[in-house]
């Protein structure tokens, strides 16, 4: 399919892909708006600006995910399966509004409770994150693990998720946002005791850290950092692994994890990361510095980018 034939489809021909049956589970294509959200800390967040060759891959994805729930409308896979594409673009509030639809069908799905929980995060609507996440983290205990499939996948194709550690994961990283640490700790050691592969020990084990040290549990924290040795092997989760190593080495090479630019979401999670240690040594202007240069990025969906806006709006109202 060519360029022009690809906007074309996007811009006319996607709702052909929907048969009446299942616009409930998917929502039509929202005009284009150029504001997504509204960040922490009151500045519009406009929807991101993608590649021309990642966008046309994910609009022929879409296309696909949507004819496989039009040929399947009762199956809430499907549905995620839209909404994840569709938040791949950048349309996080439509994606949301995929799932809500599939929930009025599916309202014990735990994993389109997971999935609308993380892109709440993403539109920074933390209340509905949590409250999403816990209906999850609710819905499948009991109940047996599995793989989640990832939508971008690693550089070696292979999902270091499930759908157990995800939703412990998110859920305790939206706790972690609204500085609730106690219970973001008790969220990131279910995530841990659940990993079984070094990408999700280590993505556990960043925010577990955060959080202990945030509770002033120094030695807690510390404990965490043990296995976390320099012969894991790492698939996706590179920046949470330096940032670990740093952090057990008293934070020496931490300064060289900046980059010069805050736009991508690998750059954003290093200069959270490093503004974070600064915060917790009592560096506080150090931290401050790093957080607003963050902010001024345009990375605004990356965990660290929300992190930092969460920081500073936290600090603003004290």
């Amino acid at each position: 399919m060519t360029s022009r034939a690809i906007h074309h489809a996007i811009s006319l021909g996607l709702a052909l892909a929907f048969s009446t049956s299942v616009s409930t589970f998917a929502a039509e294509p929202v005009e284009d708006a150029a504001v997504e959200a509204t960040s922490l800390l009151g500045r519009p967040l406009e929807r991101p600006v993608l590649g021309d060759d990642f966008r046309e891959q994910q609009i022929r994805l879409l296309l696909e995910a949507r004819s496989a729930l039009a040929a399947a409308p009762g199956d809430p896979e499907a549905a995620i399966w839209v909404g994840r594409r569709t938040a791949y673009l950048g349309r996080y509030r439509e994606a949301i509004e995929i799932y809500s639809r599939a929930l009025e069908q599916h309202p014990g799905y735990a994993n389109l409770h997971r999935h609308r929980g993380h892109r709440y995060i993403t539109l920074r609507r933390l209340g509905d994150a949590i409250a999403d996440l816990e209906s999850a983290a609710a819905l499948i205990e009991g109940e047996p693990d599995q793989i989640e499939p990832d939508g971008l996948p690693n550089a070696l194709g292979i999902p270091t998720g499930t759908l157990h550690t995800n939703i412990w994961y998110h859920l305790g990283l939206a706790r972690y946002l609204e500085g609730d640490f106690a219970r973001s700790v008790a969220a990131y050691r279910k995530c841990r005791d659940l990993a079984d592969n070094p990408d999700m020990l280590v993505a556990a084990s960043y925010w577990l850290y955060l959080s202990l040290r945030r509770l002033g549990e120094a030695q807690a924290a510390a404990e965490v950092l043990t296995p976390i040795t320099p012969d894991l092997e790492i698939i996706e989760n590179h920046d949470y692994f330096y940032l670990l190593r740093a952090y057990a080495e008293e934070g020496a090479p931490l300064e060289g994890l900046l980059d010069s630019g805050q736009d991508t979401v690998e750059s954003a999670t290093r200069a959270y990361g490093v503004g974070a240690w600064h915060l917790i040594q009592g560096d506080v202007a150090r931290a401050r510095s790093i957080f607003e240069d963050l902010v001024a990025g345009e990375a605004w969906a990356a965990f660290g980018y929300i992190a930092a806006e969460s920081e500073l709006a936290r600090s603003s109202e004290k």
